[in-house]
């Protein structure tokens, strides 16, 4: 679960770090400070985690130098465009990591896993259709409309199909469960249910 965790926070984080900058641009129209700030911000966020001695990963460092990037080409062209891409950029990625088949199953209970592993595969592609799905969003939102539209649209999107996709994933995924163990003969359904229930005890 520590994977996975680090994944929903990068990416909270990296939408947080464009809004940062969104809004401090918002309140003084002001570009260059703007872009500075919104660059410190993706700093503190690294220097925090290594002054802690917490390890810094490569998705992190790669925020950070995106940010760094379009904050550049930012100031360079005067078009704010080049922030909001960000998140795009990350999405699409991560997105290419969750295409590894199976990459869910280690996220799900045991008795999922050897009951179906298939749907756990599965909602492991739903993720990954949702990050690229996500990354055309965004990228499409920036595009063609107001970056007030943005700041409000793409946080309530994020949350909303992430949401969407955990919550449904999880009642397919148990369904399917409760549905083949009901099919099971009594003898293998029972011994499936008991080592499950010696997983849970044993785990701390």
């Amino acid at each position: 679960m520590k994977h996975f965790l680090n994944a929903a926070k990068l990416l909270f984080l990296d939408l947080a770090s464009t809004l940062f900058f969104l809004v401090v641009y918002l309140l003084t129209h002001n570009t260059a400070l703007a872009v500075g700030l919104g660059i410190a911000f993706g700093l503190v966020q690294i220097g925090s985690q290594l002054i802690r001695r917490r390890p810094v990963h490569a998705m992190e460092w790669l925020s950070l130098s995106l940010i760094i990037v379009a904050g550049i080409a930012t100031l360079l062209t005067h078009d704010l465009r080049f922030v909001l891409f960000k998140p795009s950029v990350i999405y699409a990625i991560v997105g290419i990591v969750m295409l590894k088949r199976g990459w869910l199953n280690r996220y799900v209970p045991e008795i999922a896993r050897t009951v179906a592993p298939d749907i756990a595969t599965a909602v492991g592609y739903a993720w990954a259709g949702l990050m690229f799905v996500s990354a055309a969003v965004n990228a499409f939102v920036a595009l063609t409309c107001s970056l007030e539209t943005w700041a409000v649209a793409m946080p309530i999107y994020g949350i909303v199909s992430k949401v969407a996709v955990f919550v449904g994933g999880f009642a397919v995924l148990r369904m399917t469960v409760r549905r083949r163990l009901h099919a099971m003969p009594a003898d293998q359904r029972d011994a499936l249910l008991a080592l499950d229930s010696g997983t849970a005890t044993a785990s701390p």
